[in-house]
């Protein structure tokens, strides 16, 4: 396989992204792919896009504004709207490269972009299939496994962003993953090591963004998009899940007409890595091959 840089313009800004492209077919269907919450394309993306790669299948694996490769500040601004907007800039994007078939694409997300692909494929016409791995569905559902402890903690320091964005000031930011004795957006048990777990020996990464989507995740809903899905669906849920709940996963994929349910008993990171990754991995290919030859 071949990985080219391609970037390309959302919202007027540069997004950087790697076109994995298979020697044995000529005009490959793609999978465009994206990260998490507060996640970078070099966070265990390459695996996955060179498993597909291997399968025949391209893959444009992209960054964020704001984050990674890609231009924008402030740096690692998590935000569903403008996420949202450079999925359907990559989507258009990729529908116009020579070296793909423009008319197959599938997208593929996990985590927090687990839910955008979805929200994604309700929107934009065209889309062949879609794989939501671990997927974040509700934010209210989040909120409520996390619990007024915490959200008692968190509000504030979204709400005290919020004033310094609308004040025209600099962010104020809180760790993205920490311990369960410390305030961050992810603090569940297996949060801090299993998100570190993933962060390349390295990178220049810094474990923080501004704290304004403490205040509005709970808003984020991707499950309200699972009805008006009509291409196929592949949903990996996490039975061990600290960070999203399962039965919420489950009631979303009974939205999405014909859906396939994959139910592992596996926590939320477990996916990145091992025996876990390896079936993970098998079952998406074998889904994507499925639905785009």
């Amino acid at each position: 396989m071949r990985r080219i840089d391609y970037n390309f313009l959302s919202g007027g800004l540069m997004c950087a992204g790697w076109l994995y492209l298979p020697d044995s077919k000529e005009k490959p269907p793609v999978v465009v792919m994206a990260h998490g919450f507060a996640a970078e394309r070099t966070f265990r993306l390459e695996a996955f896009a060179e498993r597909f790669a291997s399968e025949g299948i391209a893959a444009f694996v992209f960054d964020y504004r704001n984050f990674g490769d890609s231009e924008g500040e402030p740096r690692n601004l998590v935000s569903p709207r403008r996420h949202l907007q450079d999925w359907e800039s990559a989507v258009q994007y990729v529908k116009i490269l020579k070296e793909i078939d423009g008319g197959r694409i599938a997208l593929w997300g996990s985590s927090f972009s687990g839910g955008h692909v979805l929200v994604t494929a309700s929107r934009v016409p065209g889309i062949s299939a879609v794989v939501s791995q671990v997927p974040f569905v509700d934010g209210f559902a989040t909120a409520r496994l996390l619990g007024a402890r915490f959200l008692l903690k968190a509000l504030p320091e979204g709400l005290r962003d919020i004033v310094r964005m609308l004040t025209f000031r600099e962010p104020h930011y809180v760790p993205v993953v920490g311990k369960p004795d410390e305030l961050a957006v992810m603090n569940t048990a297996d949060s801090y090591d299993g998100y570190m777990s993933i962060v390349p020996e390295g990178s220049s990464w810094e474990n923080k963004c501004p704290a304004r989507i403490l205040f509005t995740a709970s808003t984020y809903r991707p499950v309200r998009s699972a009805p008006k899905i009509s291409c196929s669906a592949l949903i990996v849920c996490a039975e061990k899940d600290t960070l999203i709940p399962a039965d919420a996963v489950k009631r979303m994929a009974g939205m999405i007409k014909g859906a396939q349910l994959v139910t592992l008993p596996v926590g939320h990171f477990d996916v990145y890595w091992g025996d876990a990754f390896e079936k993970v991995v098998e079952i998406e290919s074998r889904f994507l091959k499925e639905h785009l030859f």
